[in-house]
């Protein structure tokens, strides 16, 4: 049975037979074609000779019909910024009523009560669902790390003639019906540059156009199609390749979507991606007014309406950011992550850029908040983040470094690195280190520290993290004009010769280009103390940091490779050092 017969099925159910020409105009298919549905329906007992529902039709009907719905809600919405800080994205009030508020609303008005509603990020705040509405909520654990594919996962036992649902979607009208006839996926009559999906002329959604129609992510899976889709997601969910793929994918058979396609307007049925696609459809919305808007609003004395081309930077290790247009120049906004407030003293971050504010080495900074963190910076054009295999851009940085050095700039506070090793490792509570061999190399580390101890340092503001990502490179057509170290936050008073050693881990260096680094900075004189006190501070940075993720991975938020990377430089620069002062070979 073809799209444009299940079609006329239903509307005869809805509304009885009444002539062809408003079968046409109610399923969307030609005259010619519904008279050939009809004729096709009475040829198979569809319909009696009276164009009436027969039993087997009614069968039909009811082995179609949706049972329940589940609802995805456990995704950060990175691109919502700077509401999803505030607020999951299911939450957004549009018209005083909360997304998906209307899409439960809009599901028990067809009789489908039976919803669960797939929760991540900030679950807490869906807690009350339960009480209100009588959803069930599954926690998606993996959320931070996986897509939909994995959320839908969670609940592969309840997909059975079910809604899949966005919990970001707006409908003006109910989407959802009693009567189903097929499996089917919803998609706009919007073009997206991001969308390779059309639907032909069979009601198909194919994968093949250049730029195809809009899709949002609300399907119906019915029958004909459950079991198919739960057998390829189940073997896509054992392989880690997928883990960052919407459930789609797992639809999609030689380039073809399992469902039909349904093709509905735009403006009637709108995914809330970002802050101006809210301020478009609901401008009086409540989540406009958010901390992040109003500290850039009063800082360039703009209206809110004036805030365009919001765009989600790279999420970073310690903080979230975003980037936008506001009277023709661009800004940043940085929002601190989760967990920071335990890694970061914002007092001494503002302290450090009200000390260097006028040297010329950091980002131009408009707004800062010594509590919160909330910091608001002017972008820098034409600048890209210092490549660490381009020794060229490397010994810019060393240059730059070296001059901020010498400067000898003062603060009140200390980055201390073995007070920061402790600090970090009591973060993880009674959670002991991954590493089996921890405790014999944090011992370890503490004889370098007695090395360290004995040596005669001139302390000054040191940066501590200067990695590649925070050097801001500016080129021109006679090389690199500008160079700008920015993120202060880890910045203290310790030994100027701890950033070579930072530089260097963060780039995973090996120990040749690790040495050739050394060499840059000392201008090719480094004393062979100064190589090996930076060894030792190469060994000692390791430890904290794989303990700085350890923590974090408690937080939910991986780094991979990064972390062992920081362990074994622990252990095998322990090793330099000791041969290097004739202690052991390596």
């Amino acid at each position: 049975m073809n799209k444009c017969e299940n079609d006329i099925l239903t509307a005869i159910y809805r509304n009885g037979f009444t002539t062809q020409r408003d079968l046409a105009s109610e399923t969307g298919c030609s005259l010619g074609k519904v008279n050939k549905a009809l004729q096709h329906l009475r040829e198979t007992a569809y319909l009696t000779a009276q164009n009436e529902l027969t039993l087997e039709a009614m069968a039909r009907i009811q082995a179609f019909r949706p049972k329940n719905a589940v609802i995805l809600a456990a995704g950060y919405g990175m691109r919502m910024v700077p509401i999803n800080t505030e607020t999951p994205k299911g939450l957004i009030q549009i018209y005083g009523e909360a997304l998906i508020e209307r899409l439960i609303g809009q599901l028990h008005a067809v009789g489908i009560t039976d919803i669960t509603v797939v929760v991540g990020y900030m679950k807490e705040s869906y807690e009350y669902l339960i009480d209100k509405y009588g959803v069930e909520l599954v926690v998606n654990m993996t959320y931070a790390k996986k897509n939909t594919l994995h959320s839908l996962g969670c609940v592969l036992d309840r997909i059975d003639n079910t809604y899949i649902v966005p919990c970001d979607l707006w409908c003006r009208e109910n989407p959802f019906a009693d009567v189903e006839m097929y499996s089917r996926y919803w998609m706009t009559d919007r073009t997206s540059d991001e969308s390779d999906w059309r639907i032909n002329t069979k009601g198909e959604i194919v994968a093949d156009a250049v730029t195809g129609l809009e899709p949002f992510g609300l399907a119906y899976v019915g029958p004909d199609t459950a079991d198919m889709l739960k057998e390829k997601m189940a073997r896509m969910m054992g392989d880690r390749k997928y883990n960052r793929d919407y459930w789609e994918r797992a639809a999609f058979r030689k380039g073809k979507m399992m469902f039909a396609g349904v093709k509905v307007p735009a403006v009637d049925y709108v995914e809330i991606n970002t802050y101006e696609q809210l301020r478009e459809l609901d401008s009086g919305s409540d989540h406009l007014d958010s901390a992040v808007i109003a500290v850039i609003k009063d800082t360039l004395a703009v209206d809110a309406t004036e805030i365009v081309d919001i765009e989600v930077l790279k999420k970073g290790m310690t903080n979230r950011s975003f980037l936008f247009t506001c009277r023709g120049s661009r800004y940043i906004m940085r929002i601190p992550g989760k967990g920071t407030e335990k890694l970061i003293n914002r007092q001494q971050e503002y302290d450090i850029y009200q000390t260097i504010k006028d040297g010329g080495f950091a980002d131009e900074v408009l707004y800062i908040n010594p509590t919160d963190g909330y910091k608001l910076t002017r972008f820098i054009e034409n600048a890209t983040n210092c490549n660490p295999q381009d020794l060229d851009e490397v010994a810019a940085c060393m240059a730059v470094l070296r001059d901020f050095h010498n400067r000898r700039y003062k603060v009140n506070h200390e980055f201390n690195l073995f007070e920061k090793l402790e600090y970090y490792e009591m973060l993880r509570g009674d959670t002991p280190s991954a590493f089996r061999d921890y405790s014999e190399t944090k011992a370890r580390m503490y004889e370098l520290k007695a090395f360290i101890d004995g040596l005669p340092i001139e302390k000054a503001l040191t940066h501590v993290d200067a990695v590649a990502d925070n050097f801001l490179i500016v080129k021109d057509a006679n090389g690199i004009r500008d160079v700008r170290l920015i993120d202060w936050e880890y910045g203290g008073m310790q030994d100027p010769h701890l950033d070579v050693a930072m530089f260097c881990i963060y780039a995973l260096y090996d120990t040749v280009m690790i040495d050739k680094v050394i060499d840059l900075y000392f201008q090719g004189r480094c004393s062979r103390v100064n190589r090996m006190k930076i060894y030792c501070y190469i060994a000692i940075s390791g430890l904290v940091w794989s303990n700085w993720c350890e923590f974090k991975l408690q937080v939910g938020t991986e780094f991979g490779a990064y972390s062992l990377a920081q362990y074994r430089y622990a252990k095998t620069y322990y090793k330099k050092f000791k041969a290097l002062s004739g202690g052991e070979d390596e």
